[in-house]
């Protein structure tokens, strides 16, 4: 198994107080890069496209 590499969103001010994201070929890992020690969350690859769909629509739809 090859090591994890974690991403942090480039829209994060200063690169800290964020998530991370690491993507495997079946599951996405959401950390908090605060507490990187700490456990992570692992998503479905289809679930985490899902929720990245969604949250580009909800802010498309909030845009005026």
């Amino acid at each position: 198994m090859q090591p994890l590499t974690w991403r942090k969103s480039t829209y994060s001010p200063d690169g800290s107080n964020c998530v991370e994201i690491a993507t495997t070929a079946t599951v996405t890992l959401v950390r908090d890069s605060k507490n990187r020690a700490e456990a992570h969350l692992a998503f479905p690859r289809t679930a985490w496209a899902d929720f990245l769909s969604g949250m580009a629509r909800a802010d498309a739809e909030s845009c005026p």
